[in-house]
């Protein structure tokens, strides 16, 4: 099914426009630098003679994904996790094509671990993402992206131009679920939550709604649970940039290190569960007032995301030394707390910025690991 004209600046490619897509990244001069440096030993024309190869038959973004990705997604599972795993018990009632909104926890693999899992799980198609402009700096990404599903969030927009992009992308978003019968993935706020209180904003869902009726999106909250984040280190720097100088600003190629960071980076176990879609609940806040509607559906989407996570040792260990107490020995060892604090160590000392603050920089990364638990109790 061919997009229409309005969504041509935003939308994933079509499956038309796939071979001429590929033939731009292989002619991309960046790309073929990258390239060159995971087999510098081959000249240009035998690496790309060897992508042409790899790439005959595949005629989708779905394709694409399978062909390319999947091995690439497995292996960052096999190297840097001890294992990812997809809880989907919620959704087996139901046969239909689903707008997963999760808490944020990596740019790249959120949604690329779910697509996996999505395959495993023998259903029908991946998601498809919406990536910010801001991360897109060099045209091959933009281009890469695009073959895999993704469609562009404009950021950086004066307040008039923020609210017809939104437009625009809710429109999108309705028009690949129902139309194109797509599932999509969004984050439930802009950005990460740097201290893991993840909330969903009400914006969001605002957003979604400008399109259409929510109900026909088939929301459903995601969970996502890493054991360790690889990143911690790199928002507890942010943290206390930003309480030393208010003004800070992330560059550019900070957005690019956290991306390589969360990739590369060991993230222990990784978990997946997500909840009922929130239509089998929507309609009990019908006399709900329209001032309050979504903060209402956005606190209840929480309490379901709160109640889906996975709890590790290090989580119960953060708490319980932000607390000064052992309340939650139960659940963790010696042996884990030993290997916890280690962890820690080696993570602050990666940090490296004047003044550095070890004690704030401790307390931000425990409390991090911390929340998880309090939300959750809190849910239940």
């Amino acid at each position: 099914m061919i997009a229409t004209k309005e969504f041509d600046e935003i939308r994933p490619y079509e499956p038309e426009e796939m071979k001429q897509a590929f033939e731009d990244l292989l002619g991309d001069r960046q790309f073929n630098i990258i390239m060159k440096g995971f087999a510098p030993w081959l000249p240009k024309s035998v690496r790309n003679g060897l992508l042409r190869l790899a790439f005959k038959g595949v005629k989708t973004p779905l394709d694409f994904q399978k062909r390319f990705m999947k091995p690439v997604v497995n292996y960052i599972i096999r190297k840097h996790t001890d294992g990812c795993s997809f809880d989907d018990a919620a959704l087996r009632d139901f046969n239909s094509r689903f707008t997963f909104v999760s808490n944020h926890r990596d740019i790249v693999l959120d949604s690329a671990f779910l697509d996996v899992k999505l395959f495993e799980a023998g259903y029908p198609t991946t998601v498809e993402i919406g990536i910010g402009d801001n991360l897109l700096i060099y045209p091959w990404i933009k281009n890469l992206v695009r073959m895999n599903k993704a469609f562009t969030v404009r950021r950086g927009l004066s307040l008039r131009e923020t609210l017809a992009a939104s437009q625009l992308m809710s429109r999108y978003i309705h028009y690949a679920v129902t139309q194109k019968k797509e599932n999509i993935w969004i984050a439930q706020r802009e950005g990460r939550a740097k201290d893991s209180n993840d909330r969903t904003q009400d914006a969001v869902l605002k957003m979604l709604a400008m399109g259409g009726d929510l109900q026909e999106l088939n929301i459903v909250p995601l969970t996502i649970s890493y054991e360790f984040d690889p990143c911690d280190y790199l928002k507890a720097q942010e943290f206390q940039q930003k309480r030393d100088n208010p003004a800070f600003k992330k560059s550019r190629q900070d957005d690019l290190d956290n991306m390589k960071t969360g990739i590369l980076g060991y993230k222990g176990r990784v978990v997946y569960r997500t909840a009922a879609p929130i239509n089998t609940w929507i309609w009990e806040l019908k006399d709900v007032p329209k001032t309050e509607f979504f903060k209402t559906v956005a606190e209840r989407m929480d309490r379901e995301i709160h109640r889906g996570y996975e709890l590790f040792p290090c989580n119960y260990i953060a708490l319980d030394e932000l607390n000064g107490n052992t309340d939650n020995a139960s659940h963790y060892t010696d042996a884990d707390k030993q290997r916890f604090e280690k962890y820690l160590s080696g993570q602050i000392a990666k940090i490296s910025i004047p003044n550095k603050d070890e004690a704030f920089l401790r307390e931000r990364i425990l409390t991090m690991y911390a929340n998880p638990v309090r939300n959750k109790r809190a849910a239940e």
